[in-house]
C-alpha cells in the first residue's frame, strides 16, 4: 500500500513549482519549499533501495528512470532551437559543442538558446538529482557512521563557502556544488526518515530544531534579500535552512490519510501528478511560455487584470495536460510498464493503518516508479502503485 501522505506531499510540491513559475509569487517559496521536499522524499526512497540491492544496480535503475523523458525533450527541443536560430544568436552557449552531450548525460546543465530559456533553465533539478543519485552510496555510508552530523554537513559546507568565498573554476561545477550544499541536508534527512531515526526523535526536539532553523533562515533572508525580494529561492543559505526545517516537520508527522479515499477528485489528481511528475516538471515551463501565443490565436490575449490570472492558470493546466498526453508515455517505458495516455485511477480505501516509520516499510512485489524488489510480505496495493515519486521510488530490476 502506498504511503498516501508522501504522495500528497509530492503532488503539493509539484503543484507549487508550477504555480511559482506561472505567477512568481515569492511567498510561495516560504509557504512550501518544494525542491527541499522532493529531494528529501527521493533521498528516503533511495536509502530504501540501497538497503535491498547493490549500489550499482540502484544507481543504474534511477538513471534509467530519469534519462528517457529528458532525451525525448531533447529530441524535440534541440532541433527546434537550432531551427529557430540558436547558432546565430549573440552571446550564450553555441549549439555545436561538446556541451550537447549534457542532453544525454546531464552531469552539467544541458545548454540551450537564449530565446528558449524556459525550455532548459529548469533542468538544473535533473542535474542536481543525478549527482545526488551518483553520490548516494557514499552519502548513505557516511550517514550510517555520522547520523545527524551527516545531515548537518551540507549546512556547514554553506558556512565554509560563505566564509572563504571558495568557488570551483567552472560555472557549471560551481552551481552543482552550491546545489549540493543547499539541498544535501534534505536528501540526507530523507535517509533519517527511511531508517526511522527521525520518527524516533522526540517531537519536541524535532520541533525545536525546526524552529531554530526556520528563525535562522528568515533572519538571513531579511538581512540578505535576493533580487526578487524575500524569495527563498534566490538565497541559497535561507533555502537550505528553511527547506530542512520544513522537511524535518513534514516527515516527522504521520497524519491519518483515510479521508483521502473519500475525496475522489483530489485522490485522482494526486495519483496523476505522482504518475506523471517528470513530464509535468519537464514541460510545464514550456506550457507557461506558450500561454500567450495560444491565447493570441483564439483572440483572448487582452482580458484585463481581473481575468488574466485565472485564464493563465487554466491555460497552463490545459497545455500541461496536452504534454502529459503527448509525452507522458516515456515515463512508462522508462519504468518498463505498459504505456498509458492518462494514468488516473482512484485509490481504494486503506484496509489497515500505514506502517510505523520506525522500521523500513515493506515494499510490494509490483514496482513503483523507480521499480521495486519483492517485499518481505505480501500486501494489497493501490492501482497507482506504479506512480512515480519525482525520480524516487523502489526499483524494478
Amino acid at each position: 500500500m502506498r504511503n498516501r501522505y508522501l504522495d500528497l506531499l509530492r503532488a503539493a510540491a509539484i503543484a507549487r513549482v508550477v504555480l511559482y513559475h506561472l505567477f512568481g509569487w515569492p511567498w510561495l517559496s516560504i509557504l512550501l519549499p518544494a525542491m527541499g521536499i522532493m529531494f528529501a522524499l527521493a533521498g528516503s526512497l533511495t536509502a530504501a533501495s540501497l538497503d535491498r540491492r547493490a549500489a550499482g544496480r540502484v544507481v543504474a535503475s534511477r538513471m534509467r528512470r530519469l534519462l528517457p523523458p529528458l532525451w525525448l525533450l531533447g529530441l524535440i527541443a534541440v532541433p527546434a532551437m537550432i531551427y529557430a536560430g540558436w547558432a546565430d544568436q549573440e552571446g550564450g552557449v553555441r549549439p555545436w559543442s561538446w556541451k550537447l552531450v549534457l542532453w544525454i548525460l546531464p552531469l552539467g546543465d544541458p545548454p540551450g538558446s537564449i530565446a528558449a530559456t524556459d525550455v532548459w533553465e529548469p533542468l538544473w533539478y535533473v542535474r542536481a538529482y543525478l549527482w545526488f543519485v551518483l553520490l548516494s552510496p557514499v552519502l548513505y555510508l557516511a550517514y550510517k557512521k555520522l547520523a545527524w552530523a551527516a545531515v548537518a554537513a551540507p549546512i556547514a559546507l554553506i558556512a565554509v563557502l560563505d566564509k572563504t568565498g571558495f568557488a570551483l573554476p567552472f560555472g557549471r561545477a560551481d552551481a552543482a556544488m552550491w546545489d549540493f550544499a543547499t539541498y544535501g541536508a534534505c536528501w540526507i534527512a530523507g535517509f533519517a526518515h527511511h531508517d526511522g531515526r527521525l520518527h524516533r526523535t522526540r517531537p519536541g526536539v524535532v520541533g525545536a530544531a525546526a524552529a531554530t532553523l526556520g528563525v535562522a533562515a528568515l533572519s538571513w533572508l531579511h538581512e540578505h534579500p535576493g533580487e526578487g525580494g524575500y524569495d527563498v529561492n534566490d538565497v541559497p543559505e535561507a533555502q537550505a535552512l528553511w527547506s530542512l526545517a520544513f522537511v524535518l516537520l513534514a516527515l516527522r508527522w504521520r497524519p491519518d490519510m483515510t479521508w483521502l479515499s473519500h475525496a475522489r477528485p483530489l485522490d485522482r489528481a494526486i495519483n496523476l501528478l505522482n504518475a506523471r511528475a517528470v513530464t509535468v516538471y519537464l514541460w510545464h515551463n514550456i506550457a507557461i511560455a506558450a500561454i500567450w501565443p495560444a491565447l493570441t490565436v483564439v483572440a483572448l490575449d487582452d482580458l484585463g487584470p481581473t481575468f488574466e490570472g485565472p485564464v493563465s492558470l487554466g491555460a497552463t493546466m490545459a497545455l500541461t495536460a496536452v504534454a502529459i498526453l503527448a509525452f507522458g508515455w516515456a515515463e512508462d517505458l522508462a519504468a518498463r510498464r505498459r504505456p498509458r495516455l492518462w494514468p488516473v485511477t482512484a485509490s481504494p480505501p486503506p484496509a489497515t493503518p500505514e506502517p510505523h516509520p520506525a522500521a523500513p516499510e515493506p515494499h510490494p512485489a509490483a514496482p513503483d516508479h523507480q521499480g521495486a524488489a519483492t517485499g518481505p510480505a505480501r500486501r494489497t496495493e493501490a492501482p497507482e502503485e506504479s506512480a512515480i515519486s519525482w525520480f524516487g521510488g523502489p526499483d524494478r530490476e
